[in-house]
């Protein structure tokens, strides 16, 4: 097939179309006019799909007729359907497909952060570093505990403050470096305070405060570090895509990450702002913080495994993400 004489022969068309398309009013015989060149530049589209597969005219092509289809049955409005498809299909499916890249940032954050904490708990230089002796007590026997303060300002305060921080470690993910830091920074971070309780004789009190909303906080932050370093992954091995399509695909599924992560940090923030720092018995803070961290996984495990197996990745649908064409292998 000659594309360059089939394209010569309905460019005008196309053209027609489009100016048809992008009209905020039609009149009958306009719209009558719009829905038959919907439906031939639909048939040349998986024509020339078919025939002479040129990426660029397919991509334009392809605009061309959503415009088309758009002018037809209206723009895309968002309702209650998409709301359940995200929960159910398209979230779980993309947090299950990175499910083993959590588990390896989760290794390694708890084998950093547990060095850490060792190395300052045992070294007297590296206690040293984090403040003077006055100091170091003055945060044991108060500020830490007095942090968790209860109430809805806090726990808004914490949810936003790790929303942010969450969102920035998948957005910077394809220089492999801004998720690498946030894992970095947060394990030393954690490790050094915890060393530091230890070497005071409050390892109990560090433990038992971050554990009911550390559990499902701290899986928020595996599973953001997970999804950036998966971008970056992508950007080395596309596999058989092209770079760019491979980037825009596992790009657009974990942005989906970083959606849903807005509602489980929310709920690590709840916990954080009404239960950590409140009168409940431990065993029953550190209870709530366990069911929490446990129906996150369940969900991930049966909703993704079920998604994944049916074809979902967490990326739009095709209608909305762009037609693409077929890659061998």
């Amino acid at each position: 097939m000659d594309l360059d004489a089939y394209e010569w022969v309905r460019a005008g068309a196309w053209a027609r179309l489009d100016e048809l398309a992008r009209r905020r009013r039609l009149t009958g015989a306009e719209a009558d006019e719009l829905v038959r060149l919907y439906q031939a530049a639909a048939t040349d589209l998986s024509v020339i799909r078919t025939s002479a597969p040129d990426p660029v005219t397919v991509a334009r092509l392809s605009q061309l007729v959503a415009r088309g289809r758009a002018a037809i049955a209206g723009s895309h409005q968002a309702g209650w359907r998409d709301v359940a498809r995200f929960v159910v299909v398209s979230l779980p499916a993309a947090l299950y497909r990175i499910r083993w890249w959590t588990v390896a940032v989760a290794f390694a954050f708890v084998l950093l952060s547990t060095v850490s904490g060792w190395w300052v708990a045992t070294q007297p230089d590296a206690l040293a570093l984090m403040g003077t002796p006055a100091e170091q007590q003055q945060y044991v026997d108060g500020m830490f505990s007095q942090y968790y303060d209860p109430g809805a300002g806090f726990a808004a305060m914490v949810w936003t403050n790790n929303a942010f921080l969450t969102a920035v470690c998948i957005a910077t993910g394809i220089t492999g470096v801004g998720p690498v830091y946030f894992v970095v920074s947060n394990a030393i971070g954690v490790g050094s305070t915890g060393g530091m309780m230890a070497a005071h004789g409050a390892l109990g009190v560090f433990l038992q405060s971050i554990a009911p909303h550390g559990l499902l906080e701290l899986t928020s932050v595996f599973v953001a570090a997970a999804a950036g370093l998966r971008i970056f992954w992508t950007w080395l091995v596309p596999g058989p895509r092209t770079r760019s399509r491979a980037l825009a695909e596992e790009g657009r599924s974990l942005i989906t990450v970083a959606i849903g992560l807005v509602g489980t940090l929310a709920v690590s923030g709840m916990i954080e702002g009404f239960v950590t720092g409140s009168t409940l018995p431990w065993a029953v803070k550190i209870a709530i913080g366990t069911v929490a961290v446990t129906l996150f996984w369940v969900y991930t495990i049966v909703l993704g495994r079920r998604a994944v197996r049916d074809g979902e990745t967490g990326d739009l649908e095709a209608d909305r993400a762009g037609y693409v064409l077929a890659m061998a292998g």
